[in-house]
């Protein structure tokens, strides 16, 4: 989708800040591997590990349409970074389901994943749409956790979760149905909020040694 200048100039500053983010994150979660051997925290590691190549891939797509040095062309490299992008979002649902089969608890499982994701024709349409499947997944998994705990790290997730879900499906909207500017720059907008919003709950679980009930 071809964005505006200054539209596009924004975007990809946000994009690399979360790039920033997201392997902030993922340190943060490895120091936190290393000093407690929690396999939780390895699983968000992974996953903020990915997001971070993602958000990366489609930052060096809005260079490239600056100064176009790049033998790769950027559809390529934007469903690259959707892969990617899914990846992370991928392992953030799967640890919340690691940890709700190891507690023996059933939570709130969505099960319309088939109907929803794989009736679009295109690769970028169903990555964008899986994206968004696996963040609503972690979104419903901890507000239902948080209704059980009431711990404000837990809602702390769930909002950011959400916001990250808000972008997602933002995304996925302006691929297959709109052509809006803004909307591709709401979309990082939340995404970024919502990471640096988790940042705080997880940098307080990896160092600080403390719990959480929410998809790690």
């Amino acid at each position: 989708m071809a964005i505006s200048g200054d539209i596009a100039l924004i975007r990809d500053v946000l994009q690399f800040i979360g790039v920033f983010v997201s392997f902030s994150i993922a340190y943060v979660s490895f120091r936190g591997v290393r000093q407690t051997e929690s396999s939780a925290l390895l699983r968000l590691a992974t996953a903020f590990f990915f997001l971070g190549f993602g958000f990366l891939a489609e930052g060096v797509v809005g260079l490239s349409q600056i100064a176009p040095v790049l033998p790769i062309s950027a559809t390529t490299i934007v469903v690259g970074g959707l892969l990617l992008e899914t990846t992370g979002y991928f392992f953030l649902a799967f640890s919340h389901v690691v940890d709700v089969m190891l507690s023996k608890k059933m939570g709130a499982a969505l099960l319309v994943l088939p109907v929803i994701s794989f009736s679009t024709g295109q690769l970028s349409d169903v990555l964008s749409i899986l994206s968004f499947y696996f963040v609503l997944y972690g979104v419903v998994e901890t507000v239902y956790s948080y209704a059980r705990t009431r711990k404000p790290d837990t809602l702390l997730i769930a909002v950011g979760l959400s916001l990250i879900g808000m972008g997602t499906f933002i995304q996925w909207l302006s691929l297959l149905y709109l052509q809006v500017d803004v909307l591709s720059l709401l979309e990082v907008i939340l995404q970024e909020m919502g990471l640096l919003i988790l940042f705080t709950p997880v940098l307080r679980f990896a160092l600080g040694g403390v719990r959480l009930d929410g998809p790690v």
